[in-house]
């Protein structure tokens, strides 16, 4: 199965963690949705990444290739289903080609938040780890 990470889940070093067996594919777009930090993380002291529909916006991120037993990890550490819900999305890879994957996207809305600069250090980092920045 294919998961869309585009918070601090595309910092390679926290999903290694997190999913040791999940793999790493390729950095793929999220059409028409953009990037929000929103509710409050104990963990991290501030807002965390979601997803928002927007029209003509675009969320970069990456694929990983996850296991069931990966996915139930996932949705544990994202609160699946209270805090987060599981979205099917179509994202593309660098050729343009649609590929099916899962994200997660905030179960209920909330205010945008700031993120703590710890918190963004690990996001900065996971668009190195992936070429982006």
């Amino acid at each position: 199965m294919y998961y869309f990470a585009y918070g601090s889940n595309l910092n390679k070093k926290q999903m290694r963690e997190r999913c040791p067996d999940s793999k790493p594919v390729f950095r793929a777009t999220l059409p028409n949705y953009k990037l929000i930090f929103t509710g409050w993380s104990r963990q991290w002291h501030g807002g965390v990444a979601s997803i928002k529909a927007f029209r003509d916006e675009r969320v970069i991120g990456a694929i990983y290739e996850i296991s069931d037993a990966d996915l139930r990890k996932l949705d544990k550490h994202e609160g699946y289903p209270a805090e987060y819900n599981r979205l099917p999305v179509r994202v593309f890879n660098e050729d343009g080609d649609a590929v099916e994957a899962t994200t997660y996207i905030r179960a209920r809305p909330t205010e945008e938040t700031r993120p703590s600069p710890e918190y963004l250090a690990v996001l900065q980092q996971g668009y190195r780890d992936w070429g982006v920045l």
